[in-house]
């Protein structure tokens, strides 16, 4: 399981399939409230700056699962 470096306050929780490993999931509301909170993002800049570097990011298939 991979998990996002930085984004800790926007863990929820493992997912779970048959005969798969286990993924970590990320609620993208509360990483997006994390980066303007922590970094003074807008939230347009917060929500794009998520989708390129994290959830657009593929690391094999223990990529974490975005919800």
């Amino acid at each position: 399981m991979l998990l996002a470096d930085g984004l800790e306050d926007g863990f929820v929780g493992v997912a779970r399939r048959c005969g798969q490993p286990d993924l970590a999931v990320y609620s993208v509301r509360k990483c997006i409230a994390l980066l303007v909170r922590r970094d003074g993002m807008s939230q347009e800049d917060a929500a794009e700056y998520l989708e390129f570097n994290s959830i657009g990011c593929w690391a094999g298939e223990l990529t974490p699962i975005w919800l």
